[in-house]
């Protein structure tokens, strides 16, 4: 379900399940983080591009694969330390540990999983017909995978607020304005190829410092606030209003919520 290959000094990674807009399973997560810490080892690499199979990015988790299975959740957001990233964290920040850029094509669907991951690369190339969105709060639940680090370096923090409350999808153009994007151009493979050529112009030794160099300047320090991330999230997995907004995200009919828990 993700695949791997490298092509003149460019590993390209993609997500591919197109049936199912490749969202994402247990598997794939699993498989991601084990590419990116391949990745890492291999010093003769220049770029990565981060890509869907098929018309969309990524359609986020699969939430009827991985709600089947109670242990997937716990995999998923389990860590030996509260501070440490989990399974869920390091397939969005692990890509800002290697030291070469790593460029998101997004075309289609990047919503949800999908959108958090894209956010984890250094550069994101969007088709103008591309849409994103935030969308945990759809389902009761909170961003949790690690973008809380990323978007204060991307977007400011009413319309960070905005996008994960509503839930809801935005047009690539609107995406950029608000920082999320970085580009948006109607042929993405077209303009990757012009912004690899850049970089295996320069030097290795440069990209990998201005990257080191900017990753600490514009993120935020990361322990305390992966923790509130993962246990946010657990608290409510527990919460009935979760349930409800579970119910109320695959039903017509709206149930009402609870009043709201003390945080």
């Amino acid at each position: 379900m993700i695949s791997l290959s490298i092509k003149d000094r460019v590993a390209f990674v993609t997500l591919s399940r197109p049936e199912k807009q490749n969202a994402l399973s247990l598997e794939m997560f699993v498989a991601l983080d084990k590419t990116i810490k391949q990745l890492r080892r291999d010093r003769t690499l220049v770029a990565v591009v981060l890509q869907g199979s098929g018309d969309h990015f990524c359609a986020g988790l699969d939430v009827k694969s991985v709600m089947k299975r109670p242990s997937s959740i716990v995999k998923l957001l389990f860590k030996w330390l509260p501070g440490n990233a989990n399974l869920v964290q390091r397939v969005v920040l692990g890509w800002q540990t290697l030291p070469i850029p790593v460029i998101a094509n997004i075309k289609g669907n990047c919503l949800g999983g999908g959108c958090h991951i894209a956010l984890g690369a250094d550069i994101r190339i969007a088709a103008s017909t591309a849409q994103l969105a935030i969308m945990e709060a759809k389902w009761g639940l909170c961003p949790d995978m690690g973008a809380s680090l990323l978007l204060p370096g991307l977007v400011n923090k009413d319309n960070a607020l905005a996008l994960s409350i509503a839930a809801e999808r935005i047009v690539a153009s609107s995406a950029q304005q608000l920082g999320l994007v970085t580009e948006v151009c109607d042929d993405t493979d077209a303009r990757i190829a012009q912004l690899l050529a850049q970089y295996r112009s320069r030097s290795p030794d440069a990209i990998a410092a201005i990257k080191q160099v900017y990753n600490r300047a514009y993120n935020q320090p990361s322990r305390k606030l992966l923790w509130q991330e993962t246990w946010s999230q657990i608290k409510l997995l527990c919460s009935k209003n979760t349930r409800i907004a579970m119910s109320n995200a695959t039903s017509d009919a709206a149930k009402a919520f609870r009043p709201r828990a003390k945080w």
